[in-house]
């Protein structure tokens, strides 16, 4: 209710060390004030307005008994001291409601407002006081409740309006085969508490599956909002259109889908502070008004409704859409938003806020690279050179600070053995502490530099030190810290994250349960021991809905991408593979390679035994627009097309190419991953542990890269498309047991019954 001013992100201390320094810095004072003053006093008042009754309630950080009695409030701050004229407006209201209660249930007739400001590294004082009478206190209350019971009002009025209509709406489709079964365990998985890990093939439904049981759940108090996860933008579009489907069948239901804010900010380069950025001026006095506005008008917070009202208000878009989702029933974001350590949203998930929400993780097998990229850490010993060399001649002793860092990292590079490979570490104890001691540097340093020519060279290193401090700090056995030395000669040390679960189970736990789902989560039980699952956690295997008749599987023999059999002679067989698979039948096909090298060699090998006619290739380096080209030419009519991308690439997971825009994927390959330090590390780590190395490492995550590219064609019941497999290793038993349960009639095909088998499967279909 009080919140002015500007956003600014000049200041860069860590929270989470602020509030343990500021807590010592209050114990400090708080014994230093005599007998008479009691701190951490709780204090509890109820204000009834009408049939509603607001409890407001905190605890004082000090009341003296004196004549009149005082009450005192304590801020730790970084800010200089000296500069200071007056309390902030937020700071003496928490104290004045202090008061307030204080002394009308004390029946006192005046009473000391003190606010006691500490400097966070001086440990200097300086306070500002104030004295009310009941009168004056009463009347500046009565103002405060009055203006806040209008969003209170607001809320429980649309929570009753909201719970009605969710109580009368139904489920907007005739339910497909499973999927009555499907919406059953979910509702089942969120009022027992539990987490489901669901593997659901294209075409059972699955995003309105989830969200309609999730929104029933809410309607019954079981849940008070959604959070509907995924790490694509498609997936996002397609659980607002569930949403936006049953708002039409009269569901009342407030979701907003926030947009990084990177791709939100309205300037051409985001810089958060007033002096670069008008939305960021006084962003604090007129958000409040914006936010009621909206929330009275709209219901659909998009990104182009968020973008609207904060043009006409002058605030950050995306500062803007944080606190609109407060209010919100349902909330569609990145994994970023629960997950990430730094960016999680404190607001809902901060220790000690109660469980309300049902998080819907979609595309859950992205989960498990995501959770070990986000709680893992990187330290370059190039980067803290060249910060060094950038700031030596502004700061000597960050200079120092630095160089202290460089000794440690020169140190473990002697240990390393220098043939390429990684050195796994047991003790970087002394090189944490030398971060340790340069954070607190750097902090200073920027403190001191709002402005300058390397700010922000220096700025985005500090992170990366904040980062490498709290990784440590989570790091436990389910992490491998490890030293290696690049091609350039460049030390790094990673401490790397292998087993994701426990940060990731965490992270869950700050709900009242989580749906995890994918069409591709297959082996289930590898999915459900590295996101986080529990013995009393639910998994589930949804059927097809498809008619597997009209989609033809075939397994090529005689070709393979394994390193010891490629060469020409594979190469052309590959082409001719694919040659006489596009030539069955005309239309549009995607073949799928392991890596961009080994598409070149093909594309080679095929443009000189065919030509080069309605080919289209994927290059390492595409645009935004040369993405949406490339997809376009297929969604548009005309003649056969064949386009040659990467498996695991931006065109193998995520796209939707229904009818006839898709009639064939060709899998080159069994995905399995590139041999490199960290997956041999997974393969280590997991040998240890179950003697499952190489299936954690390279089968299982290779194998989920195939399910993904195959899942391109046939994405509605009116599809008819071919999936073929271009590597004889998928006949290996250990594959075969991997299969999903929709590929039992899969066909063996040769070079030389491949034109007839495939002519066949087409002929007998359209």
């Amino acid at each position: 209710m009080f919140r002015e001013g500007d956003i600014d992100n000049r200041s860069v201390h860590n929270a989470t060390a602020a509030m343990t320094e500021g807590g010592r810095l209050h114990r400090m004072i708080q014994k230093s004030m005599g007998s008479n003053y009691h701190a951490e006093v709780p204090l509890s008042y109820s204000y009834v307005c009408d049939d509603i009754t607001v409890t407001i309630d905190g605890r004082a950080d000090g009341i003296m008994d004196a004549e009149p009695v005082l009450i005192d409030e304590i801020k730790g701050t970084y800010k200089k001291l000296d500069r200071m004229e007056r309390p902030e407006t937020v700071h003496l209201a928490q104290a004045m409601c202090y008061a307030y209660i204080y002394a009308s249930q004390n029946d006192l007739s005046l009473i000391d407002v003190q606010i006691t400001y500490v400097h966070m590294e001086s440990e200097l004082i300086k306070r500002f006081n104030s004295t009310y009478s009941f009168s004056e206190l009463s009347e500046w209350f009565e103002k405060l409740m009055t203006d806040y019971m209008k969003w209170v009002r607001m809320e429980l009025e649309w929570k009753k309006k909201r719970d009605l209509s969710i109580r009368s709406v139904d489920f907007p489709y005739e339910y497909r085969r499973g999927q009555k079964e499907l919406v059953t365990h979910v509702y089942h998985t969120i009022v027992h508490g539990r987490k489901l890990f669901l593997e659901a093939p294209t075409g059972v439904g699955k995003t309105i599956a989830t969200i309609f049981p999730a929104i029933k759940s809410i309607g019954e108090g079981k849940a008070q909002r959604l959070f509907y996860l995924t790490a694509k933008t498609i997936t996002r579009t397609v659980a607002s259109g569930a949403i936006k489907l049953m708002r039409e069948n009269g569901l009342c239901f407030k979701s907003i889908t926030l947009t990084a804010k990177d791709k939100i900010c309205f300037l051409s380069e985001r810089i958060c502070n007033p002096e670069a950025c008008p939305y960021a001026k006084g962003h604090f006095d007129r958000v409040n008004e914006a936010m009621f506005m909206l929330l009275n008008e709209q219901t659909d917070y998009s990104r182009e409704v968020i973008e609207e009202y904060a043009e006409r208000f002058k605030v950050c878009p995306f500062e803007f859409a944080l606190d609109v989702s407060l209010f919100c029933d349902g909330i569609i974001c990145d994994y970023n938003y629960l997950f990430d350590p730094h960016v999680y949203l404190k607001r809902f998930f901060a220790e000690g806020k109660p469980a309300e929400s049902v998080f819907l993780i979609d595309e859950a097998h992205n989960l498990v690279d995501r959770g070990r990229n986000m709680y893992s850490a990187l330290l370059c010993k190039e980067d803290v050179l060249r910060i060094k060399k950038t700031v030596k001649v502004y700061d000597e002793t960050l200079a120092k600070r630095l160089e202290k860092v460089n000794r440690e990292l020169l140190s473990i590079k002697r240990m390393c053995s220098g043939d390429g490979r990684y050195t796994v570490l047991d003790d970087i104890s002394s090189l944490e502490r030398s971060m340790e001691r340069l954070y607190d540097r750097l902090s200073d340093y920027l403190e001191n530099h709002d402005a300058g020519p390397v700010r922000d060279e220096v700025l985005d290193f500090f992170f990366d030190v904040a980062h490498f401090i709290l990784i440590y700090e989570l790091m436990n056995d389910k992490y491998v810290t490890y030293a290696a030395i690049d091609s350039r000669n460049d030390l790094s040390v990673r401490l790397y994250c292998v087993d994701p679960s426990e940060n990731l189970n965490a992270c869950m736990k700050r709900g009242v349960a989580s749906i995890l789902f994918s069409a591709t989560l297959l082996p289930i039980q590898y999915y459900k021991s590295l996101l986080g699952g529990e013995s009393e956690d639910y998994e589930v295997y949804a059927e097809s809905t498809f008619d597997s008749d009209k989609r033809g599987l075939y397994l090529a023999d005689g070709v393979t991408t394994k390193y010891t059999e490629r060469g020409i002679l594979m190469y052309r067989s590959i082409a001719s593979y694919i040659h006489s698979i596009v030539s069955a039948h005309e239309g549009k096909y995607m073949a799928f390679f392991p890596s961009y090298s080994f598409l070149e060699n093909v594309y080679e090998a095929y443009v000189r035994l065919y030509d080069d006619k309605g080919l289209l290739v994927q290059n390492e380096r595409m645009s935004e627009e040369e993405r949406e080209e490339f997809l376009e030419s297929f969604r548009d009519d005309g003649e056969s097309l064949l386009g040659l991308c990467v498996l695991g690439g931006i065109f193998s997971e995520g796209i939707d190419l229904q009818g006839e825009s898709l009639i064939g994927s060709i899998i080159v390959g069994t995905g399995i991953p590139m041999v490199c330090d960290e997956n041999e590390i997974i393969k280590d780590y997991f040998d240890a542990h179950d003697g499952d190395g190489m299936k954690y490492a390279y089968i299982f995550p290779g194998f989920n890269k195939v399910l993904q590219a195959a899942g391109r064609v046939i994405r509605t019941h009116d599809d008819v498309g071919i999936v073929a497999l271009l590597d004889y290793r998928f006949s290996y038993r250990s594959y075969r047991e991997l299969f999903p349960r929709e590929w039992q009639n899969i066909k063996r095909i040769t070079l030389d019954d491949a034109p007839d088998i495939l002519g066949r499967f087409w002929d007998e279909r359209l």
